[in-house]
């Protein structure tokens, strides 16, 4: 085992594959590594439902910089429909997940890790709003924004893989 600053040499049961999952585990909310090998393949039912979810995007107007505008402005509850049925149909789906102890198609259980809240999630939160009211452009829309002939986004995209890149490497230095 490698011991670090950060890490407390009292924990002689981390390899490095569990100090992976423990890192991992800070960040998500639901952790379910498949053990199951697939081909290919079988990911490509991934990109036709990603095809599928950035053509509802397009059509309902998601991703246009307007409606976004409109939103931060308070000038009309589209987005705010959006947003308000997304997070209904997450908290109803969750519930339902834990309630009925669903488990994936393939049979593997669903484990749901509770989370503790923390000041950096407000930061977090404020400054994603921030670039989001900015650019009209949040993580997942992004794609469809470029799929949809809006090329300028493209710097979006990088400055969004950059960002992310940083985080990585200050992680360990901020307050989580």
């Amino acid at each position: 085992m490698i011991a670090t600053e950060m890490e407390p040499k009292t924990k002689p049961y981390l390899t490095e594959t569990n100090r992976d999952f423990e890192v991992r585990s800070l960040d998500a909310l639901c952790i379910n590594e498949s053990e199951l090998k697939h081909p290919w393949y079988h990911n490509l039912k991934y990109l036709f439902i990603g095809i599928l979810f950035g053509i509802i995007l397009v059509k309902a107007e998601i991703i246009s910089w307007f409606r976004i505008q409109e939103m931060f402005r308070l000038e009309s509850f589209h987005m705010y429909g959006v947003i308000g049925s997304a997070v209904l149909v997450g908290v109803i789906s969750v519930w339902l997940i834990r309630k009925l102890k669903l488990k994936t198609i393939y049979g593997e259980s669903i484990v749901i890790n509770p989370k503790q809240f923390n000041k950096g999630q407000v930061f977090g939160g404020l400054l994603f709003g921030v670039g989001w009211a900015l650019t009209g452009a949040c993580p997942g829309p992004i794609f469809a924004q470029i799929g949809a002939g809006f090329t300028v986004v493209i710097l979006v995209f990088l400055s969004a893989i950059a960002g992310t890149w940083v985080y990585g490497l200050f992680r360990d230095k901020l307050p989580h």
